[in-house]
């Protein structure tokens, strides 16, 4: 690979292979011929493909993206000299020195002022995208996956009932059956995931949807619910729905493995 080709452009290219990856199995119903023979040979070499790229495709976007990272970078290179022995006047970051010692913190701040000078729109977009990517697990990226349709989950909280009725303290948060409609790998981590992007603005609670009323009954038999129900005395249950933002679909439009 060329030294002079663009960062972007790497990053780019590796996200296109693993997403033709992905489209290829999904197009050849990969699941459906598993036990066809020699088949089980081909899967180990797909899923060690999978993890080489996205392994990379990680670190690239820790390495173009992460202004912590490029600050450091960026000082090391103000004082390495070039091929003639002299050092850069210029850099493109404001580095910050306390007893001429570098204040990564502060360097990565300065890094990110500059970032917002030189963005355009489109730039500052991809920029926002590739952060939010690189906060993601595998499961939650499921759930992203199975929300990206616009469909609303079922979801709910588990609350200790008061002597009014109303609900007192919360025992647990955001349990959903997407979580199971998306396959997820660890499906206790439900509203864990669903908290961490509800707080990354992918995902939005809504209030109750009595069509849903069957899955709101198979909800409250799942296990994770079952044992905060156990926590109280009187469990009351604050029933809503889950879907993905206006920001988590444009995410995945731009995200989309399958798409292209």
């Amino acid at each position: 690979m060329s030294n002079d080709r663009p960062a972007g452009d790497d990053l780019a290219a590796f996200a296109k292979r693993a997403g033709q990856l992905a489209g290829w199995a999904a197009r050849t119903g990969f699941e459906f011929t598993r036990k066809l023979p020699g088949v089980e040979i081909a899967e180990q070499v797909i899923k060690q493909g999978e993890r080489q790229l996205l392994s990379e495709l990680r670190r690239r976007l820790d390495e173009v993206d992460d202004p912590y990272h490029a600050a450091p970078t960026a000082a090391s290179a103000m004082n390495r000299p070039d091929s003639n022995g002299a050092r850069p006047v210029e850099a493109t970051i404001t580095l910050v020195h306390t007893r001429d010692r570098l204040e990564p913190l502060r360097a990565a701040m300065a890094e990110l002022l500059n970032h917002s000078i030189g963005f355009g729109r489109e730039r500052a977009r991809e920029y926002l995208y590739a952060i939010i990517l690189r906060q993601l697990t595998p499961d939650e990226a499921r759930i992203l996956s199975a929300l990206s349709d616009g469909s609303p989950f079922p979801a709910v909280d588990v609350a200790e009932r008061t002597n009014l009725g109303g609900a007192g303290r919360f025992v647990l948060r955001n349990a959903s059956t997407v979580g199971k409609a998306a396959g997820v790998s660890l499906p206790d981590q439900v509203p864990g995931y669903l908290t961490r992007l509800i707080g990354l603005g992918l995902v939005e609670l809504d209030e109750e949807v009595p069509s849903l009323e069957t899955q709101y009954e198979i909800l409250l038999t799942d296990e994770t619910v079952r044992e905060a129900e156990k926590a109280v005395k009187r469990a009351k249950f604050v029933k809503r729905t889950v879907h993905i933002s206006r920001l988590g679909a444009q995410f995945w439009q731009a995200c989309d493995p399958s798409a292209g």
